[in-house]
């Protein structure tokens, strides 16, 4: 089994000490492709205001040597444990395991305490792997596309509605990973520069 994931914090050097603002998983030079590539994500965003402010991002790798389960429950841990910028947290993180509020929960449901974690653990790698099917494909895909060959197909009563995937491609448009546009009567769906 490969060992070769970190876990890595970006962290912002405007203030001392240095804050974490974003936690997260990765092999080789995942952790300095945010700087690189700033994205249109609100860390991404962030990233943007700490080096137009002319600073370097400090990049800290907390753990190395991991397996991928292992970098993304570790991921997920400090996730939870520090929050995001949604739930009165610090991170620019936009998947918070521990976000959703137990007000929304009615007192007769039970909830396991790994539960939310693992959904988010699963959210994140669709995500990622929808988004690396995205760019392996710069001419775009359609939902169909995805739900097909990701083998991510809805099943309504024996009825493919490929919900899961519209869903996603939805939630990955929120975070300004991708975008989507009409071509030829059909909606696409390509990576946003």
């Amino acid at each position: 089994m490969k060992r070769n994931y970190y876990v890595y914090a970006l962290k912002d050097p405007r203030q001392k000490p240095a804050k974490i603002f974003y936690v997260g998983k990765g092999t080789g030079s995942r952790s300095i492709e945010h700087i690189n590539k700033p994205d249109n994500t609100r860390k991404g965003k962030y990233i943007k205001e700490i080096l137009n402010d002319g600073f370097n991002i400090i990049i800290t790798k907390l753990v190395d040597h991991l397996t991928e389960e292992d970098a993304l429950r570790i991921e997920m841990e400090l996730i939870s444990c520090l929050g995001s910028i949604d739930n009165n947290g610090i991170l620019y993180n936009s998947i918070t395991p521990r976000s959703i509020s137990s007000k929304l929960k009615p007192n007769n449901i039970s909830l396991p305490d790994d539960a939310i974690m693992k959904a988010q653990l699963g959210l994140k790698l669709i995500k990622e792997a929808i988004v690396a099917f995205i760019n392996e494909n710069p001419q775009g895909i359609t939902n169909s596309n995805c739900a097909h060959y990701l083998g991510l197909q809805s099943n309504n009563e024996g009825r493919q509605q490929d919900y899961l995937t519209y869903s996603i491609l939805g939630l990955l448009i929120a975070d300004g990973e991708i975008k989507s546009e009409k071509m030829n009567n059909r909606r696409i769906y390509i990576k946003n520069k």
